[in-house]
C-alpha cells in the first residue's frame, strides 16, 4: 500500500492510552485498519482483564487450588512464554505477581516505613511460577494452590501491541507505530522516508529526553519508579515489589529494553529493575538481539554492550 497519508487514533484500552498510527495510501483504508487493531486489543483485554468477570484469567484464578479448566491456545501459549521468562529471570518475572498482599502498600507521601521482612515475605508466600501446572494436551491450567492469582499486568500490553501491529500488516498498513502506554512497536519508515525514532525519557524530568535512538522495526518499553514511589529515611524505593522478597527494589530509576518484541520487551523491563544494575546487564548481555538502558538513582546509565547511544 502507498504510503500518503497518517492515520492516528488515541483511546483507552485495556485501562491505558493506546496510540495506534497507520501510514496508508488513503484515510479511509487507514482508519478501517486501525478499526480492526482496536478490535484486536479489545479481544486481548477481554481474554486477559482481572476486572472482567469472564475472562479466561479471572477463571483460571477462580478455580486455584480447586481443579484445571480449559482454556485457548492462545492463552496456554501465553502462559508458556511467561513462564519461560520466569525461568530466564530466576522468577523476578513472575505472573502470580497477582497473589501478592495489595494492602500492605500505597506508595504516596504517608508511606514513611517497610513493613517488617516477615511481614514483606509473608505476602510473597504465594508467588511462585512452578505452581503453575499447563497441561498442553489438554489445553488445561492450574494454580496449584487456594488463593494463588496470575495475572499480565507485566506482558499483557506488550503482547496487544505485538498482535495490533500484525493486524495493521495484515491489512496492508506497511509503516506505522502501536505506543501502548510507552510499550512501543514500530514498522517501515516515516513519510519522508526517515526511520522512526524515539526519544528515552529523563527519569525526573519526564517531558524531556536525554538520548534518541532510532526505533524502526523495533520494539522498545520502559519501566521505572519516577512515577510512582516512596521515600523513606532518605531513600527511595520503587512501587516495584521483588516476588522473592516482598519488599520494595531501589537503585534503579528507569530500564528501557529494546528488542524486536513488544511483549518480550515489556516482560524484562520489570525483571532488570528487581535484579539490579549487574545482574540486569549480564542477563541482556547474554540474550541475542535485545538491548538496554538503565539509569540508577544518582542518575549514571548503563548499557548493554550492543548498544551505542548519544546524548
Amino acid at each position: 500500500m502507498d504510503k500518503n497519508v497518517s492515520c492516528s487514533r488515541i483511546l483507552k484500552l485495556m485501562g491505558n492510552r493506546f496510540e495506534f498510527t497507520a501510514l496508508a495510501g488513503d484515510h479511509e483504508s487507514g482508519d478501517r485498519a486501525i478499526d480492526h487493531a482496536v478490535a484486536e486489543v479489545q479481544r486481548i483485554e477481554e481474554l486477559l482483564s482481572t476486572y472482567k468477570e469472564s475472562s479466561e484469567t479471572n477463571l483460571i484464578n477462580r478455580n486455584a487450588g480447586l481443579k484445571p479448566v480449559k482454556v485457548s491456545e492462545e492463552m496456554i501459549q501465553l502462559i508458556q512464554r511467561s513462564l519461560k521468562i520466569s525461568g530466564l529471570t530466576q522468577g523476578a518475572f513472575d505472573i502470580t505477581y497477582g497473589s501478592i498482599d495489595a494492602n500492605l502498600w500505597n506508595f504516596d507521601v504517608s508511606m514513611t516505613s517497610l513493613p517488617d521482612r516477615e511481614t514483606a515475605l509473608k505476602s510473597v508466600d504465594l508467588i511462585n511460577y512452578n505452581n503453575v501446572l499447563v497441561d498442553t494436551a489438554t489445553s488445561e491450567v492450574m494454580l496449584k494452590n487456594r488463593g494463588m492469582r496470575i495475572g499480565f499486568g507485566g506482558i499483557g500490553k506488550g503482547y496487544a501491541a505485538d498482535r495490533a501491529k500484525h493486524i495493521l500488516l495484515s491489512a496492508g498498513i506497511e509503516s506505522g507505530i502501536v505506543n501502548a502506554a510507552g510499550d512501543l512497536i514500530t514498522w517501515g519508515s516515516q513519510l519522508d522516508g526517515q526511520p522512526w525514532t524515539i526519544g528515552i525519557a529523563d527519569p525526573d524530568q519526564r517531558t524531556q529526553s536525554f538520548s534518541a535512538l532510532n526505533i524502526s522495526d523495533t520494539a522498545i518499553a520502559t519501566s521505572g519508579n519516577y512515577e510512582k514511589f516512596a521515600i523513606i529515611n532518605g531513600q527511595r524505593y520503587s512501587h516495584t515489589i521483588d516476588p522473592k522478597t516482598g519488599l520494595p527494589v531501589s537503585g534503579i530509576k528507569s530500564v528501557s529494553i529494546i528488542c524486536k518484541s513488544a511483549e518480550l520487551a515489556d516482560a524484562l523491563a520489570t525483571p532488570v529493575i528487581v535484579m539490579g544494575v549487574k545482574v540486569g546487564l549480564d542477563l541482556i548481555n547474554q540474550l541475542q538481539q535485545i538491548a538496554c538502558v538503565i539509569v540508577d538513582d544518582a542518575d549514571k546509565i548503563y548499557t548493554s554492550n550492543n548498544i551505542n547511544i548519544k546524548y
